[in-house]
């Protein structure tokens, strides 16, 4: 079985990787370590390093090295991270070990989610029914949004040949994401959020127009939703079964739900361009939770045009985490290679055993993989609770 653990450069950088691989392999008992190739800013605690105990990463940056003729027109270029332009090659040095025998080799890739590139190019974000930028998200409309990731996707595996690529936020992002000291006052309900993150940019606009949506009358619509809710005393959901009534919950406003359901359009054929332009060795998965389909991820239609998913189930029951990877079975198909994504953290766990039993039920729902977060953030003793499994 295919076992991971998503890790960063900065971890090995400070461990060394003699220890980072002694630990994942003998420790953790995982034949894979996921390395974050493209990543957003955060604040991390670091608990195991020698060299420090918080880190703040640049946001919006690569680690790894670009290959310039593969950016030729592209407008939206990367940023390599300075730990990797300063301090080596991490990805490199990883391939190198796996190609002598050690551990596969997984690009962790977040995709759209960049503030630092949304800031520079305020005309690729995405923007709600007002015409607001989000910053910290691209649109997968924007021509030059997706001419950005597919370069991105084809130069690290062209260049590095890993064994998976693993696809975080090719979609839409909701509105509420932990952006820097987020205000909400006014006490937004789930509808409310997701109304926000729809997104209304020129890209999308002109994209579902040609596919034959009345794109205006759905705006529209949105937009005097969230005035209403703006214009409350207190939050009152206006739709108080969503979001577990799904899209039907719009059923009755035609234009609105015909642009929802177009919304899958634009992820599911940049996530399909990706992979044709990925090296063949490379497998392409998408990075997905249960509620995918919010941010317009159609997990049956995106397993037509990739490899696989994995699906992470955070502080889950095992049986929500049984539920979610045999609905995902279903939607894949047994050909397609499917992983859940654990967390080991004490708020979404109950010690070893509770681990265990998560895992447990991933597998016997058929999840044919395990990738768990975080190496570098968790303290030494939770590797043996995944070398237990």
């Amino acid at each position: 079985m295919h076992r991971s653990m998503w890790t960063y450069a900065w971890d090995i950088r400070d461990l060394g990787f003699d220890r980072v691989i002694d630990e994942l392999r003998d420790r953790a008992g995982v034949n894979s370590v996921s390395l974050a190739t493209s990543y957003h800013a955060g604040r991390f605690v670091q608990p195991r390093s020698p060299v420090r105990k918080a880190y703040f990463p640049e946001d919006g940056t690569i680690y790894f090295h670009p290959t310039p003729s593969r950016w030729d027109g592209v407008a939206v270029r990367p940023k390599v991270a300075e730990v990797i332009a300063q301090g080596g090659d991490v990805l490199r040095d990883l391939v190198r070990r796996r190609d002598a025998g050690g551990l596969k080799v997984c690009c962790w890739t977040v995709c759209l989610h960049n503030t630092r590139l949304g800031l520079l190019h305020p005309g690729v974000t995405t923007r709600n029914a007002f015409g607001d930028p989000n910053y910290y998200s691209l649109c997968p409309s924007n021509p030059d949004a997706r001419a950005y990731v597919c370069a991105l996707v084809e130069d690290v595996t062209h260049a590095y040949r890993p064994d998976m690529v693993e696809l975080e936020s090719p979609s839409f992002m909701g509105f509420a994401h932990e952006f820097h000291h987020e205000k909400d006052g006014v006490g937004l309900t789930a509808e409310d959020d997701f109304f926000l993150s729809l997104c209304f940019c020129e890209s999308c606009r002109a994209r579902a127009g040609a596919a034959g949506v009345d794109v205006e009358a759905a705006r529209r619509l949105v937009a005097q939703w969230i005035v209403e809710a703006c214009e409350r005393e207190t939050p009152q959901p206006r739709f108080p079964e969503f979001p577990g009534s799904g899209l039907d919950s719009f059923r009755q406003f035609p234009a609105l739900y015909e642009y929802l359901l177009w919304r899958t359009e634009p992820v599911t054929s940049l996530i399909a361009e990706m992979k044709a332009r990925a090296h063949a060795d490379t497998r392409v998965v998408l990075i997905d939770v249960a509620n995918g389909w919010l941010g317009g991820c159609d997990l049956e239609a995106i397993g037509k045009v990739c490899d696989g998913a994995i699906l992470c189930v955070y502080g889950r029951s095992p049986d929500e985490c049984a539920a979610t990877l045999a609905q995902g079975k279903a939607a894949l198909g047994n050909e397609k290679f499917l992983g859940a994504g654990l967390r080991v953290f004490p708020h979404d766990v109950t010690g070893a055993e509770g681990l265990r039993r998560q895992a447990d039920a991933c597998m016997k729902a058929g999840a044919k993989g395990l990738n768990f977060y975080n190496y570098g953030l968790v303290p030494a003793p939770r590797l043996d609770w995944i070398g237990r499994i």
